[in-house]
Formats: structure tokens, sequence, C-alpha cells
């Protein structure tokens, strides 16, 4: 069973506020989130420009997501990854992967690892 159109459509009207977020001065920056982040660590293979490689989700929301990743990405740069999200996620009765296209909006350095924020332009939920 597939998760309701109602579901995804109010999932696709959920604006991020990451964009707006990378280009206000860290100095005044606020936290404004508009969509519900679920803190879920999902291996993905992330494909950015020819490069393919492997990350791990920290938080997932319907418009963005956060990686934690093993180098340094680009800001801007355009992005394809797909995930399994699990059902009781998405109100569905199984897991459900998600193939996903956004951009890079933020990535910094915390200790030893990257976090690389990445927005939710389009996605498509694959068929079973």
């Amino acid at each position: 069973m597939r998760p309701s159109l109602v579901r995804v459509q109010n999932m696709r009207a959920m604006k991020s506020d990451v964009d707006v977020q990378s280009t206000i001065p860290a100095s005044i920056r606020q936290e404004v989130r508009c969509a519900v982040r679920f803190p879920l660590a999902l291996p993905v293979v992330l494909n950015v420009g020819k490069t393919e490689f492997s990350a791990q989700t920290r938080n997932v929301s319907a418009s963005g997501v956060l990686f934690a990743v093993d180098r340094e990405l680009k800001v801007g740069s355009d992005i394809r990854f797909s995930m399994r999200m699990p059902g009781p996620v998405l109100g569905a009765a199984h897991d459900i992967l998600v193939h996903c296209t956004g951009r890079v909006v933020r990535c910094s350095l915390s200790q030893h690892q990257y976090f690389a924020a990445s927005t939710i332009d389009d996605y498509r939920f694959a068929d079973n």
C-alpha cells in the first residue's frame, strides 16, 4: 500500500527554510523550521555530479535532509539520493524506497565529520 495522496501533497506543500537560512549571516540567523524533522539514521548513496559515495541521514523532513558525510560538499551542488523510509513515518504498512533530487544548501565540519544539508526539490516513490 502506498501513502495516501493527501499525505504526499502535504509533504510537497511544506517549504524549507533552509534556502533562506543559507543567505542570512550566521550572526543573526535563527532556527525557523516549517517541516517536522524525523531523527532517522538511514544509509544512502549520494550522487553529486559524477561522484557517488555512501552517507547516512541524521534527520529527514518533507523538504530536506541532513547527511553525515566523509567529505565536504560544495554548496549549490545538485544531489541525487534514494532512501528506504520506514513505513510508519509515511503512514504505510511497509518501508518505501524514495528517490530524491535536490541541492546542497549547507556543509560544515564538526570535529572529524562533515554534515551536509540538502533540499528535497523533487521525489518519487519506487514501484515495488
